[in-house]
């Protein structure tokens, strides 16, 4: 299997978002690639035990965007990646941002200080305009 989805029954996310958060970050990280299939909903239901409805919410929203498509009788394949940087570039950023974060930890910094660190560094762009 390509994807294998995780949930977070406490982060006031709700399930169907949490599936489609997690197509879309497989999809940025070349994970999942146009052609690939995903999981039919029963493989999803029977591995995460939620309603079938949901993983047909998240699906039909994935398709909505036009990410993914539904093929009658053969299930649901990704249609399309989502914009913006290129994979080797996602590459390049990934390990300057591992050699940051092992940098940080060495200094003494633990996960949720490093969380705080990155998420201010983040709104502090998008007011800027840069990100």
């Amino acid at each position: 299997m390509v994807i294998d989805f995780r949930l977070d029954r406490g982060s006031g996310v709700s399930t169907y978002l949490q599936l489609v958060h997690q197509v879309k970050q497989a999809l940025r990280l070349g994970t999942l690639r146009p052609g690939d299939q995903l999981p039919t909903a029963r493989e999803v239901v029977e591995s995460l035990a939620i309603n079938p409805n949901t993983v047909l919410k998240a699906y039909r929203e994935l398709e909505r965007e036009g990410l993914v498509e539904g093929r009658p009788g053969m299930g649901t394949f990704v249609r399309q990646g989502v914009g913006g940087a290129t994979l080797a570039e996602h590459a390049r950023f990934r390990r300057g941002l591992e050699a940051w974060v092992r940098e940080a930890s060495a200094a003494g910094l633990d996960h949720e200080d490093l969380r705080a660190l990155f998420t201010a560094v983040l709104t502090d762009a998008a007011q800027e305009g840069v990100a």
